[in-house]
């Protein structure tokens, strides 16, 4: 798919002709839509297939007078997959008279604040660019602290081992944020030296901002990958603890039914036994097994069993 903006009277406006400064928006595009911008905006074909490789790598590379920086976005998948949060490639390419920004996936917070980006200057939207992705990891790390606090209150209910799954995903998800953050920080870093594109005082200061943001999302996401991994050491013990106190239950339960269960069974069998011919009898055993049942249970109460 293949959209087209312009800025126009000082807004950025969906148009259907690429001009000078415009900027093309592909998703998962087409062999055909990857052929003509290839041969109309003179891109490297390469520039354009790396960034729709999901485990692509983030760089910056420069190619003659276009420069392409492929950074990594993070994603949210339905939450019965396998793994709910993950990353993804993007890819933005700045030629001398426009700029592509190319992905695999829809991105929705891409595509709903382009029409906030500074289209008109390259090294601007770049680092504007640079900041939304930043902002975006802080977002969904926000979220998956909420899922942790979620998971954590049912564990506190639980047996199950379905809550310590979804720890071990989230956990994951973690893990392939804190990667895709620490090699967008050495991109950030190295156009923070003003090698590759030229800085203005005003860029410097939104690329530093930018930096900042993803170092407080490494921070973050390694704080809760900790957290994460402490609570599923804690928890797993406590469902083990809880399941022993469950079959001490039963067990105990067993144990006190087993008196009455045994008087019962000597009065069913064909041999005299005492009281046998009285008519209190089964009042009798019902006596002796509630004060069985009673000295059991005070029994166990003495040793701390229950």
């Amino acid at each position: 798919m293949k959209m087209i903006y312009s800025k126009e009277n000082g807004k950025v406006l969906r148009t259907g002709e690429i001009k000078k400064g415009s900027l093309i928006r592909l998703v998962d595009p087409s062999e055909y839509e990857i052929r003509e911008a290839v041969n109309s905006l003179g891109v490297d074909e390469d520039f354009i297939l790396d960034p729709l490789d999901e485990d692509e790598r983030a760089r910056a590379e420069v190619d003659e007078e276009s420069l392409l920086v492929i950074l990594k976005v993070p994603i949210k998948l339905d939450e019965e997959s396998r793994l709910p949060y993950r990353t993804s490639s993007l890819g933005i390419i700045l030629t001398p008279e426009q700029t592509l920004i190319v992905s695999k996936r829809a991105l929705p917070f891409i595509d709903e604040k382009i029409e906030r980006l500074d289209i008109k200057k390259r090294s601007r939207m770049l680092f504007q660019m640079l900041q939304i992705v930043a902002a975006e990891f802080l977002r969904h790390l926000k979220d998956i602290q909420t899922s942790i606090d979620d998971v954590e209150e049912e564990l506190h209910r639980s047996l199950r081992n379905k809550e310590i799954e979804e720890l071990m995903k989230l956990e994951k998800g973690l893990v392939y944020f804190v990667t895709s953050l620490k090699s967008n920080e050495i991109v950030m870093e190295r156009l923070l030296k003003g090698n590759i594109i030229p800085l203005y005082e005003e860029d410097r200061d939104i690329l530093e901002d930018a930096i900042v943001d993803t170092r407080q999302a490494i921070d973050t996401a390694n704080i809760f990958s900790d957290i994460l991994a402490g609570m599923m050491d804690a928890y797993a013990s406590i469902i083990s603890n809880n399941l022993n106190i469950v079959m001490k239950i039963l067990a105990v339960m067993t144990i006190v039914l087993e008196i009455p269960t045994l008087l019962s069974s000597f009065y069913g069998m064909n041999v005299s036994l005492p009281l046998q011919h009285s008519p209190h009898a089964f009042l009798h055993i019902i006596v002796w097994s509630a004060v069985s049942i009673i000295l059991i249970l005070f029994w166990f109460r003495r040793k701390r069993w229950i």
